[in-house]
């Protein structure tokens, strides 16, 4: 028997109900290989998976790990050094157990199946804790990343920013006069970074009529009406966003900011965004893997949500950046970009125009396109949809990664057990090592 409770979900734009599992028996989702998906030669037509249905359930049980075989992508190269490695310190969190604000209490090993994890691993002070795969899923395994991607983006920005090649405070239209009669051209770099532009915009999944579905025709999700005569690339599609409120007085969850923040980059530095992460970034971290981006028809990476990596390789990138840019023997991004990552972020707002006591109590704010958390380790994380997360806890030093495939974009499980879950292993790693410590 399940318990039912709606609960509004503001920032991420849509109601979700949350089933919360009474006593009994509990039964794991499906995997891909157990659900029949791409199973056959052919596999049925009920069970293939494409264009039309990929960011659907269950399909995406499939998708999220084959985005090279749905989609045109773009390499990002890892470079020619070794792999930095990461050293085991392994524990078995399976059992740890959580008391969550919603009253139930709830075992890591059951939440990584309640949420449709495909991937989870920790690290504590830059080793191993904890890994565990799940739906086909192994350590060489690429997974679409969504909006973490975002975290990215900003990042290379303000490594611009601090180079002194972007002004933060300029209007947009400096940089990309294409956007000047757009939302965008008035606004500041800086507000696109903390998406606190007036643009008039919705991103409610399940709505088929809001703008993130035009948006996704550009990145060839799902496919347009036969009477669809919009955009069908990012840049054409930029420049029909229109303006709505005033700039930096609130909170607005707008995922084409972020295309805009990655057409800046390109612009300004002369690569795409594939060579500029691989060159600045990437190839510097000691990955063990290339990593790769979506592209639109026009092969523009998605700069809001198209980055695919392996879990290790995306705790490389976390671990990074709470070493406060420093890893693998070098720089690789500015100390000073890193700390202001780290930075908390201002929940007023945030919270004038999403008023929701859940995010209230897990004290959701954002900042230059990371996600920040008002729990007492400050914790940053960068967050996609179906449950994607590199979350970097500075006071604990832990990081944490998720790769998931969620039949929701946004669910209760992820964006509010989650926060939760995973502040609790940290500090419980944190107190275990002080304990350790004497």
């Amino acid at each position: 028997m399940l318990a039912t409770a709606t609960i509004r979900i503001g920032c991420l734009g849509l109601c979700l109900v949350a089933a919360g599992t009474c006593a009994g028996d509990y039964t794991p989702p499906k995997t891909a290989a157990e659900l029949g998906l791409m199973q056959g030669e052919p596999p049925p037509l009920e069970k293939r998976v494409d264009q039309s249905n990929f960011m659907q359930a269950p399909y995406n049980r499939w998708a999220l790990q084959h985005m090279r075989e749905l989609v045109p992508t773009r390499e990002v190269p890892r470079g020619s050094g070794a792999p930095t490695p990461l050293e085991d310190n392994g524990q078995d969190l399976d059992d740890f157990t959580v008391p969550l604000a919603s009253g139930r209490n709830l075992s890591v090993k059951r939440w990584l199946q309640e949420s449709y994890t495909d991937g989870f691993l920790v690290l504590h002070r830059g080793k191993l804790v904890y890994e565990r795969y799940f739906n086909g899923q192994t350590p060489g395994s690429h997974h679409q990343m969504f909006s973490a991607t975002k975290s990215f983006t900003g990042t290379m920005l303000l490594m611009l920013a601090d180079e002194g090649k972007v002004d933060l405070q300029s209007p947009v239209r400096e940089y990309l006069p294409e956007l000047k009669s757009s939302a965008y051209g008035d606004a500041s770099v800086q507000q696109v970074l903390d998406m606190t532009v007036g643009v008039q915009y919705s991103e409610a999944y399940t709505d088929p009529n809001a703008d993130i579905w035009k948006y996704g025709f550009v990145f060839g999700i799902g496919k347009a009406p036969g009477n669809y005569r919009g955009p069908l690339n990012i840049h054409d599609y930029l420049v029909t966003l229109k303006k709505r409120g005033q700039h930096g007085e609130a909170f607005h969850y707008v995922t084409p900011d972020t295309d805009v923040l990655g057409w800046i980059v390109r612009r300004v530095s002369g690569q795409n965004l594939s060579q500029f992460f691989s060159a600045r970034i990437w190839s510097k971290l000691g990955a063990e893997h290339d990593a790769f981006y979506w592209l639109d028809h026009g092969a523009t990476e998605m700069a809001g949500g198209g980055l695919n990596i392996t879990l290790r390789d995306g705790a490389r990138l976390g671990q990074m950046i709470l070493q406060q840019g420093r890893y693998n023997g070098s720089q690789i991004v500015p100390r000073k970009v890193a700390s202001r990552v780290l930075q908390k972020g201002d929940p007023v707002p945030f919270n004038r125009f999403y008023q929701d006591p859940w995010y209230e109590q897990i004290g959701y704010a954002y900042h230059d396109q990371w996600w920040t958390f008002n729990n007492s380790h400050k914790a940053v994380s960068a967050i996609g949809v179906h449950g994607q997360f590199i979350y970097i806890d500075p006071e604990a030093q832990v990081v944490i990664v998720k790769q998931s495939s969620h039949p929701e974009a946004e669910s209760i499980s992820n964006e509010v057990d989650g926060p939760q879950i995973m502040h609790a292993i940290a500090n419980s790693l944190m107190e275990r090592d002080s304990r350790a410590n004497g």
